[in-house]
């Protein structure tokens, strides 16, 4: 399977988006957002606030890596790779290894990036951020429109409606070689329009022989009539970049001749994806609204896994199509009903191969074979029906609902079975570190159940709490690329039981939101320290989490977004001869925050400094090593040269600090990091169209 989008564009008239019917009422107890409904305006009570960043917030941010956004919500502490690469964390550590992808829901417009079993823990560089009108972001297993891969949340990339026509066209500059050009155009024909978003990245890196070549092109097209209104989509990105690997000491990154080398310059990424969306949309009488939106994806990948022992190469294809759909019917101004089906179809593909002999211990070159480790086909079928009965008073507003997802996967093996190597030989020390499973078929149904409720203590402050349950099926990787002794991989879905409360309100100048969380998790999927996969695990997050807005003056204002947590194991392991239980687990720092202060120096002038936290922690599971954490501080300015002509300037690391976008530690190499830039800065030219 190779990347072709040949998909017919008819379907481009095949949606239908909605326009609720329902008043909104004066003491509204829920802010609705597309990410929490598929119709605008419905009575939603999801029970959790949706957070979002602002288009004004990323014009002023204009982020090289979309991980730099994501600081500025309480409780994600994404942690960014080389290149566009990065690990994922929200109200969880970051996750890394068999198991990480698919704990944290990627999505452009409310569907997700990839199909449900064929995650990839780097996903987010295919979502057009670059453009987007906002960032939305879901915590925790909070809504019955996302099942599988959304436990700890759903981060929701939304693109800006370019038919209602009005243009932009910005200029980006920068040290190290980055430069971007971005587009928004449209045309707004009344009923109708089209519009265009398109973004040119080139980065060639403050580290040796790294770069990223990406561009990023989003098609909008809207018809309406009536009580209907059918919008359609089309996103394709493109991704050429040479990573630079890991750097190998106890805190290298201090060393700037280290920090800037490559010990992996044969590491490379190349990706494409395509997606096309058709959202139709109707209300009826009665304030009844409907929403079904039929999607195709097509994805392809290439690139060097230079983290494993071997540097193998991997190569994975999927293409598929689904529809979402959701029917909210309205009892009366206080009751109402959502029910949907969700329907999927993916065939997906890998192969993994090295072409090089393994360096290191005899027992690395022995397990770790020459020539093709996997070559695997899976179809994959999703059908998952969910509901919700809302209910909402002039204080009360309570949800019970739940999501009933059945996976089957079908496999097929290209290779011959076992752990061998690919001409059938035996390998040495007990067999090859790779096993390659037989065909088969494999079925998993899961049911999440969901209550939340909100109330309105004051006409300034509401109460909020929840108890969901979710889960994740497993992924295709952790069913068919078995490692080491493993025969077939008896596995359940990963399950996690969540409890929330908080309260949130608006202050004199400004608004709040605090809340407390608890999740815990079974059957987790990790990886120890030496590399081999754990299963049947259990872990328990968590924390407490503040975000506020204050105006200290007619030109000062405080942003603040802050989270402690800790995130444990909770069963028995020995990892390097220590019992984890009770452990941190790696990569969780307890203390996270970002805080922005911004002055308005005048109506054409804004300037911002953020700070931001990262306490230190744990790079192994069995906590005898750590890193010290930092503090990074940025500095940004904003002038309205006049109504059609905005510049920016933004300098990042103010203080030139010594730190690691990344770090961890293996048994092979020892600690390891990705070393973060030093001061760098931005320019861009705004030009309204």
């Amino acid at each position: 399977m190779r990347f072709a989008p040949s998909f017919p564009l008819s379907l481009l008239t095949v949606s239908l988006l909605s326009h609720s019917a329902i008043a909104q009422q004066e003491n509204e107890i829920e802010r609705i957002e597309t990410t929490s409904s598929r119709i605008q305006g419905s009575m939603n009570a999801s029970g959790y606030a949706v957070s979002s960043i602002s288009e004004e917030s990323l014009s002023l941010l204009s982020f090289q890596h979309i991980q730099e956004s994501l600081n500025y919500i309480a409780g994600a502490g994404v942690q960014r790779g080389n290149g566009q690469e990065y690990l994922p964390a929200l109200r969880s550590p970051v996750l890394t290894g068999a198991g990480a992808c698919g704990g944290i829901l990627a999505a452009e417009d409310g569907i997700a990036l990839r199909a449900a079993g064929f995650c990839n823990i780097n996903e987010l560089f295919e979502a057009h951020g670059e453009i987007a009108q906002r960032i939305d972001v879901i915590k925790g297993p909070a809504s019955a429109l996302y099942g599988s891969n959304a436990i700890h949340g759903v981060i929701n990339v939304v693109t800006p409606d370019t038919t209602q026509g009005d243009g932009e066209l910005s200029l980006d500059y920068g040290s190290y070689g980055f430069h971007r050009v971005k587009l928004k155009e449209g045309k707004d024909f009344g009923h109708s329009g089209v519009g265009i978003a398109a973004s040119i990245t080139r980065d060639t890196g403050y580290r040796d022989e790294e770069g990223v070549d990406q561009e990023k092109v989003s098609l909008r097209h809207r018809i309406e009539w009536d009580n209907t209104v059918i919008t359609s989509g089309l996103t394709y990105t493109h991704l050429d970049q040479e990573t630079a690997g890991y750097i190998e000491g106890f805190e290298s990154y201090k060393n700037t001749q280290i920090a800037k080398s490559n010990p992996n310059p044969e590491a490379f990424r190349k990706a494409e994806s395509f997606r096309l969306w058709s959202k139709f949309d109707t209300s009826f009488n009665g304030g009844h609204a409907l929403s079904i939106t039929p999607y195709v994806r097509n994805q392809d990948m290439r690139f060097r896994m230079h983290f494993l022992p071997g540097k193998p190469l991997e190569t994975n294809a999927q293409k598929g199509l689904g529809v979402l759909s959701q029917f909210n019917y309205v009892l009366n101004n206080n009751v109402s009903a959502d029910v949907g089906l969700d329907v999927e179809y993916t065939e997906g593909e890998l192969t993994q191969s090295q072409d090089g002999a393994t360096e290191g211990s005899a027992f690395l070159v022995e397990t770790i074979p020459v020539g093709k480790h996997y070559d695997y086909d899976v179809d994959a079928t999703l059908i998952a029906p969910f509901f919700s009965f809302n209910w909402q008073s002039e204080r009360w507003a309570i949800s019970v609902g739940g999501r009933f997802e059945s996976m089957q996967y079908d496999y097929t093996n290209n290779m011959n079975v076992g752990r061998v190597r690919e001409d059938g030989t035996e390998c040495g020390f007990g067999g090859c570190r790779y096993t390659r499973p037989a065909d088969s078929e494999n079925d998993f149904d899961n049911f999440s159940p969901k209550l939340s409720l909100r109330y309105q203590l004051t006409p300034q402050t509401q109460l909020f709490g929840g108890i969901a349950k979710g889960y994740r099926a497993p992924q295709a990787t952790e069913l068919y690329r078995l490692q080491r002794a493993q025969t077939v991989a008896d596995l359940d879905s990963v399950t996690a039981d969540n409890v929330e409360m908080g309260v949130s309100g608006v202050l004199p100048d400004g608004s709040y939101t605090l809340s407390l969380y608890s999740l815990q998790k079974d059957n987790v999927i990790y990886r120890d320290s030496d590399f081999f996969n754990v299963s049947n695990g259990e872990t328990w997050h968590r924390g407490v989490e503040l975000s506020f807005d204050q105006r200290l003056s007619d030109a000062l204002r405080l942003d603040f977004a802050g989270t402690y947590a800790r995130h444990t194991y909770e069963h028995s392991q020995l990892s390097g001869e220590e019992d984890i239980k009770g452990n941190d687990i790696d990569t969780a720092p307890k203390l996270q925050f970002n805080a922005r202060l911004s002055f308005d120096v005048s109506r054409k002038v804004q300037t911002q400094l953020e700070w931001q936290h990262i306490s230190s922690y744990f790079t192994d599971a069995e906590n005898l090593n750590e890193y010290e954490g930092h503090d990074l501080v940025h500095a940004r300015l904003r002038y309205s040269l006049n109504s059609d002509v905005t510049l920016y300037a933004r300098v990042n690391n103010l203080f030139d600090t010594d730190y690691a976008d990344r770090a961890d530690f293996t048994s092979f190499t020892g600690p390891r990091y990705f070393p973060g830039r030093p001061r760098n800065f931005m320019i861009t030219a705004s030009f309204t169209l």
